[in-house]
């Protein structure tokens, strides 16, 4: 048929009642519209496919060859397309089967996944959720074409266009071991900057981040004396060097091993933001999963 641009789906309609009822008369009562109505509409169908569709018979009407071809494709296109714009059905989480994909560093892990672990199995036993690495330049493209449906990163540096919730404001604390003989007390400026110091770069390699961009505008610089990419391994080189290490105070809070104080400088925070594409904004399910981890953080 090459005449698909001339249908609509009101003449589809009718003619899915018209073979279900083979008269005129009865369909045009099921569908509310007037006899001569639905008349004209069989003869736009008639037009269209090239075939008389329905023919006299004595009751009724007899569909055709082509019409009896039509009537099983048709009768599942529509109930497809009546699935496809029913209302949403509310997420029940007890008896959801949804596999989840969120992307995570290290730290999002520890502050954002970890607290909301246990109420998601709880609420959701069924659910299934895989942590992938987060990796930033991937963001944007992951999202729109649903390779995950959740990334966790700072406000700063979110591609535009995402959907974004602000899940907290993060602060540095400084960290070094229990019994760390410089850690007793807050050290001063000067006392700071001579220990050793440990960095997370997550690129790999990097030796400076906001502490050293603190420090330059007094005109100080620091000992970073190891750089790692992630912070587990930070937190072990913590707890068994006399290193230490400006850490996001959610990550330093109850560490084992760890003593936390305040540093002797301001150095500023950063937002922590989950963020997701339009795809799936509306998704009850999905919906669902963002108020969950928005409650347990």
């Amino acid at each position: 048929m090459n005449n698909f641009s001339r249908l609509d789906l009101n003449l589809l309609i009718t003619l899915d009642m018209l073979l279900a009822e083979r008269n005129v008369t009865r369909a045009a009562e099921r569908l509310n519209l007037s006899q001569p109505s639905v008349s004209v509409q069989l003869a736009k169908l008639r037009e269209v496919f090239d075939d008389p569709l329905l023919v006299p018979a004595q009751r009724g009407m007899r569909p055709t060859a082509r019409a009896d071809e039509l009537r099983e494709p048709l009768r599942e296109a529509l109930e497809s397309l009546g699935r496809a714009v029913a209302p949403t059905k509310p997420f029940d989480p007890a008896g959801a089967t949804t596999t989840w994909r969120v992307a995570a560093a290290d730290y999002a892990e520890s502050a954002i996944l970890l607290p909301a672990l246990a109420g998601l199995r709880a609420a959701a036993p069924s659910t299934r959720l895989a942590v992938v690495e987060a990796v930033p330049s991937r963001m944007a493209r992951q999202l729109e074409q649903g390779e995950i449906d959740l990334f966790f990163h700072t406000s700063v540096g979110a591609p535009p266009g995402l959907h974004r919730r602000v899940l907290f404001n993060e602060r540095y604390v400084l960290a070094g071991r229990t019994g760390h003989p410089r850690l007793k007390r807050r050290p001063t400026l000067a006392q700071f900057c001579a220990l050793e110091h440990v960095v997370v770069s997550p690129g790999g390699g990097g030796f400076i981040g906001p502490t050293d961009e603190a420090l330059a505008e007094k005109g100080l610089a620091r000992r970073v004396a190891l750089s790692v990419p992630h912070f587990l391994f930070m937190m072990s080189v913590l707890a068994g060097t006399d290193m230490v290490a400006m850490l996001p105070e959610r990550l330093a809070r109850g560490a084992p091993g760890l003593r936390v104080v305040e540093a002797p400088l301001e150095v500023p925070g950063y937002e922590m933001a989950m963020l997701w594409h339009e795809r799936r904004h509306r998704d009850p399910g999905h919906r669902w999963l963002r108020e969950q981890i928005a409650a347990s953080v």
